[in-house]
């Protein structure tokens, strides 16, 4: 049986900035109220779950499926800002990152994208591009959103290099990181998100298409989420962890949502853009799955089964954190996840829309999975950097999440019908 000690033992890490170690959580529930007990309590609260299932899955049976056209919902591409951030997460993306072919300028990059453009307006309304081969494919759009971003490759080769935003930068090396190429950087990104993976296959061949006279493509991340119909929309999505991710995202709409997702300041090409962190993250599912329930919301700071805070009763209800238990410690521990990422301002704190990826299993025999994080925010320097720092130096969740690959990009603000993504900057 896991011991609490080998539960929530953190790998030694050193700070690559100062080269001191960081301060690592001492992590007792008195410290974890003792192992074989908090094992044995998610065990029976598993079975509670277990028995709760069952009975919704019996009701379920009853109720007949309701006729949907899911696949004929279309999302509008022109716009102040560009699809695919403040709309509701689809089922499924594939984020694809390009380089740039050598001699590749200013004029060869608008010529770029107004194709891709005009591909971009015509799939998303379900009409198939130009010379489309397989234009029976492309007549479902499932609500398709397609998302450019630009690297600071792309302005160094039209010859703007000081036009790259403050905002954007770049980012630290965080003592977490364990990033490989194949999964880090790139001069273009394209986000493509659909209800239906077909859809998400046909728009991706299309666009990588158009690109290959001006760049190569750097990497390929597909993920996906509940499926439209066994997903309740406007409830927060699952993470493989079995936590629900993305609680205290700024709602769209609401002026907070603005002021932490659209640049309004900087260079005038990005204003009504965003910026994007690109995060893959490797799951340790074998070694999460050894924690007992208790063990895993006390790591999360939040219960499994609604997302709710531990000193709370539902999703939303606003954590306590100076509560204290009858042992005189935190209710909800100073290391676990929800402290560590908490954001006060919500005009600070990003918008996140996560996927999750599962793969054949790697060399060692445990699972290729985890999750593909994308942050969207107004300032990276100012949101997601802070952040990110406070969680590498002493999150409990560290143990069982792995970034593997790191990138970030400007994302330009949308057009109108006539214009074409990324006018401001390259026309």
């Amino acid at each position: 049986m896991t011991t609490v000690s080998t539960v929530i033992t953190m790998a030694d890490t050193t700070d690559a900035a100062t080269g001191a170690a960081p301060k690592q959580p001492k992590v007792t529930r008195r410290r974890l109220l003792t192992g074989g007990a908090l094992v044995a309590g998610g065990a029976l609260s598993a079975a509670g779950i277990t028995a709760g299932l069952s009975g919704a899955a019996s009701s379920s049976r009853d109720r007949e499926p309701s006729p949907t056209s899911f696949g004929e919902q279309v999302e509008p591409f022109y716009g102040p800002h560009q699809a695919g951030i403040a709309t509701p997460a689809q089922a499924h993306a594939s984020f694809v990152a390009f380089d740039l072919q050598p001699g590749v300028d200013r004029a060869a990059l608008g010529r770029l994208m107004r194709l891709w453009t005009d591909d971009a307006a015509r799939l998303t309304q379900g009409q198939p591009p130009l010379a489309d081969t397989e234009p029976e494919l492309a007549v479902l759009p499932a609500r398709l959103t397609i998302t450019f971003g630009f690297g600071r490759g792309l302005l160094q080769a039209a010859g703007l290099d000081d036009q790259w935003p403050d905002a954007v930068g770049s980012l630290p090396s965080f003592s977490v990181d364990r990033l490989q190429p194949r999964w880090s950087g790139g001069d273009l990104l394209i986000q493509i998100c659909a209800d239906d993976p077909v859809t998400v296959s046909h728009a991706q061949r299309m666009l990588i298409k158009d690109s290959r006279p001006f760049a190569t493509v750097r990497w390929i991340q597909q993920g996906f989420l509940r499926s439209r119909g066994a997903h309740q929309e406007g409830q927060t999505q699952r993470n493989l962890l079995g936590q629900l991710d993305g609680t205290t995202n700024p709602k769209p709409g609401t002026p907070e949502f603005d002021a932490a997702v659209w640049v309004s300041e900087g260079p005038e090409w990005l204003r009504g853009g965003s910026t994007l962190v690109l995060r893959r993250i490797r799951l340790d599912l074998d070694d999460w799955d050894r924690l007992g329930r208790v063990e895993k919301e006390y790591v999360l700071g939040r219960r499994l089964d609604n997302g709710a805070p531990l000193t709370g009763v539902e999703e939303h209800d606003p954590p306590d954190f100076d509560a204290i238990d009858e042992s005189g410690l935190y209710v909800i521990p100073e290391f676990s996840h929800i402290r560590r990422a908490h954001v006060p301002d919500p005009r600070l704190r990003m918008f996140r829309r996560f996927y999750n990826y599962d793969q054949a299993l790697g060399a060692d025999g445990q699972a290729e999975a985890g999750m593909i994080f994308a942050a969207y925010q107004a300032d990276v320097q100012r949101q997601f950097v802070p952040v990110q720092r406070k969680l590498a130096e002493a999150d409990l969740l560290n143990k069982w999440t792995i970034p593997i690959g790191s990138a970030v990009f400007a994302i330009p603000p949308g057009c109108e019908p006539g214009g074409w993504i990324g006018e401001r900057l390259l026309a």
